[in-house]
């Protein structure tokens, strides 16, 4: 990896998108210290510390807990993918519409923005409702009211365009992916903070050396296995019986089967172990919150189910790990059966004229692609409730709140440190290919 990064730096087109990039994420991270007028950020950063709002505003790098300009940022956009990309394998105009090329693909990425813009102005409405309801989370010289949510949501909604507009540039002109490196780096930009607060508890004798050295080699345990299992993948084997010029997409999740040229040259076709992402994490904890608003709701009516709730339904109880491990079980299920069709690659492979050795086309290719996905689905599903499990036990055995340890973050982190690096890699094949070329035509040139 560092090599990769020393290389690129040589290369001058290179070193300007790295640096184009850099600078991207720095105004990014600047905008992430301004807050939105009219909030009292010290009180609002206690209420967001667990469940949904936690998970938020880890991701979003502390702004929700600071509720800053970008406070909701990407998660709107993400939100808005991970719907639109359902819709276009359950409505066939949003289907047709994405196997129309490259004009296919802006239209679907334009509805895509649009439904940023209005999910972002719904959430945006309920956080600011949420803060205008405690007097105490609103600055002073402001007032709770319609004037002070408008203003919130108005802030919001522009923050959202602009981080969108970011990420994009980033694609575009940058290295890696804008709206990934944007999580990450919101991610990471708590850990300093984190670390220095972990490291006053070891100073004043809170948590003891052999804790502090567990938690600290379980982190390491938990990348190595990360890496692992995102590299983890399950191939294939496809024969072409006669020469095409591609190979049918898989699905979302997986990559494109390789390309093959000759007649009756063998392939695969590659399925992930981990198809699914943090996405099932994401609706999990999202469902979770629900507890949470009954209890609420329930406080002075049923102040025994307010209590119950309150005591086994928090983060961190066996309960809850419980249900959140189930949640996580059925949500990985769920989405890899959305992302991954084998009905559609079965017919994509028999229309370019692929099969699978010792499987027939058609219906026994889609049962055999099915049980291979439903298998990784369950390996799948067992890693993302251990990436999800194990943090919460570490930080109960050890004691060590203050480092947010999570797995989801840890994922995030590593998935996209990976498709960086193999986007930097391809892009430093492609200027050698190109230097090769070059210079064979100015040697076939002077021979002449």
């Amino acid at each position: 990896m560092l090599r990769a990064f020393r290389d690129a730096f040589r290369i001058p087109d290179l070193q300007r998108k790295i640096v184009f990039t850099l600078l991207l994420l720095a105004v990014y991270r600047l905008g992430s210290a301004i807050p939105t007028p009219g909030v009292n950020t010290a009180a609002l950063s206690n209420a967001t510390s667990g469940g949904l709002f936690g998970l938020i505003s880890m991701i979003s790098g502390g702004n929700l807990s600071q509720f800053s300009i970008f406070a909701l940022g990407v998660l709107p956009y993400i939100t808005a993918s991970i719907v639109i990309q359902l819709m276009t394998t359950t409505i066939p105009a949003l289907e047709k519409l994405s196997k129309d090329g490259e004009e296919g693909r802006k239209k679907i990425n334009q509805f895509t923005r649009y439904s940023a813009i209005g999910l972002g102005a719904v959430q945006a409405l309920f956080f600011s409702l949420f803060v205008t309801s405690n007097a105490s989370y609103v600055a002073v010289g402001w007032t709770p009211g319609l004037f002070t949510v408008l203003v919130m949501v108005l802030t919001q909604v522009a923050g959202i365009a602009f981080t969108m507009w970011i990420g994009e540039r980033i694609t575009e002109v940058g290295v890696g992916n804008g709206i990934s490196l944007i999580i990450t780096v919101g991610i990471i930009s708590a850990y300093p903070r984190e670390i220095a607060a972990t490291a006053q508890l070891f100073r004043t004798d809170q948590v003891q050396l052999l804790s502090l050295l567990a938690f600290i080699a379980i982190i390491l345990v938990t990348i190595a296995g990360i890496v692992y299992v995102y590299q983890g993948e399950r191939r294939v084997p496809v024969t072409y019986a006669r020469a095409r010029g591609g190979a049918p997409t898989a699905a979302a999740g997986s990559a494109s089967a390789a390309q093959s040229r000759g007649a009756g040259q063998a392939t695969w076709l590659p399925i992930k172990v981990n198809q699914a992402g943090v996405i099932p994490v994401i609706f999990a904890s999202a469902m979770l919150i629900i507890p949470n608003l009954i209890a609420s709701a329930t406080a002075t009516r049923a102040p025994e189910v307010s209590a119950w709730l309150n005591s086994n339904l928090v983060f961190g109880q066996p309960l809850y790990i419980l249900l959140e491990a189930t949640l996580i079980f059925g949500f990985t299920y769920l989405y890899n059966s959305v992302q991954f069709d084998p009905k559609r690659i079965a017919e994509q492979l028999r229309e370019a004229g692929g099969f699978i050795p010792g499987v027939r086309p058609g219906t026994p290719t889609t049962e055999y692609l099915g049980s291979i996905s439903s298998r990784l689905s369950l390996w799948g599903a067992i890693f993302l409730v251990v990436l999800t499990v194990v943090p919460q036990i570490v930080q109960r055995v050890t004691g060590i709140t203050t480092f947010q340890f999570s797995g989801t973050g840890l994922l995030i982190i590593v998935g996209v440190a990976l498709e960086t690096l193999k986007q930097l890699e391809a892009q430093l094949t492609v200027r050698r290919y190109d230097g090769f070329i070059s210079k064979g035509r100015i040697r076939g040139r002077l021979n002449n």
